[in-house]
C-alpha cells in the first residue's frame, strides 16, 4: 500500500518536473532586400542567428517583399505571442508604431527608425561619422575624383552622402563629387542593374572610387569597379570579399551587435525602450580591415582613420548631419 502511495505521488509530481522552459520567440522582418543581401539585412540576420546559437531563443523571419505587407507580419508575430518583433529599415516605422498601440505587452525593436513607444526600443546609427572616414579613404586613393551612389533617396542615405563629402574636402579640398541616386521607392535597394549603370557612367567620366550605399544593388557597383579595374567602398557588413583588390574597405554598421544585444537584453528582462545610438565609442560603426583589402588598405592610411576617429569621438571633429541640416 505505502509503494502504491509513492508511484501516485511520483506520478502527480512528473508535469512539475518536467515541463520545458518556453523559449523567448523572436520575429524578425526583413525589408525587400532579404537575409541574403550581403549588407544591411544580413547583419541582422547574422545578429539573431547568434543569439538562436548563443542565447536559445527560438527565431522566426520573414522578408518583407511588399511594403503593404508589414503592418500584416509584424501583427501576425504579435498575435502568435511572440516576445519580441524586430523591423529593419526605416520603411517600417509606421508599422511599428501602430502594432505596438495595440500589443502593449509585446516588445518591439527597429533599425534605423524612431518610433517613440514605452515598448520600442529604435536602434540608430551615426552614419555620418563612418561615411566621413570612407571619404578620407576616397580622397586619398583617388587620382582624379570620386563618385557616390545611394539606393533610395532619403534623408538616411543623403546623411551618408553628406558625411562622406566632408570627408573628402578634409583630405582633398579642391576634389569634386560626383553623385547619384538608384530610385526613389523600396526598389533601389533591389537593382543591381541600374547601380551598375550608374557606377559606369562614373567610371567613364574619371571617377576612379564609388562609395556605394545601396543594399542588395551594391552588387552592380562592384560587378562595374572590377570591370573597370577601379576601386568601390562598401557599406553596412564587411563586403570586402566580394570583389578582392577592388574593395578599399567598407564602411560597417554593426546592425548584427545591436539586433543581438536587443536580444540578449530582452530575454533577460532588461529591455528598455527609447533610442539607442550605435557610433564608433562601442564600435557600432567602423570600418573593415581583413586579408582581402590588407595589401590596398595601407597602414598609413589606416592610422590616419583610427586618428581621426578618435578626433570624432572626443568632439574634436564635428561631421556635419543631414538630420542636422538648417538647424542651428
Amino acid at each position: 500500500m505505502r509503494d502504491l502511495r509513492l508511484f501516485f505521488f511520483a506520478l502527480m509530481m512528473v508535469p512539475f518536473f518536467s515541463l520545458p522552459a518556453q523559449a523567448f520567440k523572436v520575429g524578425l522582418v526583413l525589408d525587400k532586400g532579404g537575409k541574403d543581401d550581403k549588407s544591411f539585412n544580413s547583419s541582422a540576420y547574422e545578429g539573431a542567428t547568434k543569439a538562436q546559437k548563443e542565447l536559445g531563443i527560438e527565431l522566426k523571419y520573414v522578408e518583407a517583399t511588399d511594403s503593404n505587407a508589414l503592418e500584416t507580419l509584424h501583427r501576425s508575430f504579435a498575435s502568435k505571442g511572440f516576445d519580441l518583433i524586430i523591423g529593419i529599415g526605416f520603411a517600417q516605422a509606421d508599422a511599428v508604431k501602430k502594432i505596438a498601440s495595440q500589443f502593449p505587452d509585446r516588445k518591439f525593436a527597429l533599425v534605423d527608425g524612431e518610433v517613440v513607444a514605452p515598448n520600442v526600443r529604435s536602434l540608430l546609427f551615426e552614419e555620418h561619422e563612418g561615411s566621413y572616414l570612407m571619404g578620407v579613404v576616397a580622397a586619398e586613393k583617388s587620382k582624379s575624383k570620386v563618385g557616390f551612389i545611394g539606393g533610395m533617396d532619403i534623408p538616411l542615405i543623403r546623411r551618408f552622402q553628406m558625411g562622406f563629402e566632408a570627408g573628402i574636402k578634409k583630405e582633398k579640398p579642391q576634389m569634386s563629387l560626383v553623385s547619384n541616386f538608384i530610385g526613389i521607392t523600396g526598389d533601389a535597394w533591389n537593382n543591381t542593374a541600374k547601380a551598375k549603370e550608374l557606377a559606369l557612367s562614373q567610371y567613364g567620366s574619371g571617377v576612379d572610387v564609388i562609395f556605394v550605399a545601396a543594399g542588395a544593388s551594391n552588387a552592380g557597383v562592384f560587378d562595374a569597379a572590377e570591370e573597370t579595374k577601379k576601386f568601390a567602398i562598401g557599406v553596412d557588413s564587411n563586403q570586402n570579399w566580394i570583389k578582392p583588390g577592388f574593395i578599399l574597405t567598407s564602411m560597417l554598421k554593426r546592425v548584427d551587435v545591436a539586433v543581438y544585444s536587443t536580444i540578449k537584453e530582452a530575454k533577460e528582462g532588461h529591455f528598455a525602450s527609447g533610442t539607442v545610438r550605435y557610433g564608433f565609442k562601442d564600435k557600432g560603426v567602423d570600418y573593415a580591415v581583413d586579408k582581402y583589402n590588407d595589401k590596398i588598405l595601407d597602414l598609413a592610411t589606416r592610422k590616419k582613420l583610427d586618428d581621426l576617429k578618435s578626433q570624432i569621438i572626443s568632439g574634436k571633429i564635428q561631421v556635419p548631419d543631414y538630420y542636422k541640416k538648417g538647424k542651428k
